[in-house]
């Protein structure tokens, strides 16, 4: 999911830095090819890059102790829900996570979902900042 989200959003036009971290390091090093200047992999660098993060993104799971089959530890939940970033979050309805309301839609439309919100976000930013 995130190399692919990655992919898209360098297609994009994006041109801001963007930092991968995989809870796991084929997810990280797949992340690293598809575009981000840098990735590592695992709880600490949850925790160390959400701090200045401007966005993250990734399946809502990322915001919940224990999801995705136990790859999300509890401090890497609170990391994410607590930090500064805006949080884009693709409602994957996967490993006992449903999200009311959401369709069946399939992960190359919620990623072309979640760039277009980083887009409108980095548009609002513009304006606001002038």
């Amino acid at each position: 999911m995130g190399s692919q989200f990655i992919e898209r959003l360098r297609k994009s036009g994006y041109g801001g830095e963007i930092i991968a971290v995989g809870t796991n390091s084929t997810a990280s090093a797949a992340m690293l090819k598809a575009g981000a200047d840098a990735a590592a992999t695992g709880e600490n660098p949850v925790l160390v890059n959400t701090r200045d993060a401007d966005y993250v993104v990734g399946p809502i799971g990322i915001m919940a102790a224990d999801a995705l089959y136990g790859e999300v530890t509890p401090a890497m939940a609170q990391a994410v829900g607590s930090c500064r970033a805006w949080k884009v979050l693709i409602p994957v309805n996967a490993c006992k996570y449903r999200v009311a309301g959401i369709e069946n839609y399939s992960m190359g439309f919620l990623l072309d979902c979640a760039v277009i919100q980083i887009e409108e976000l980095e548009k609002e930013k513009k304006t606001c900042h002038r």
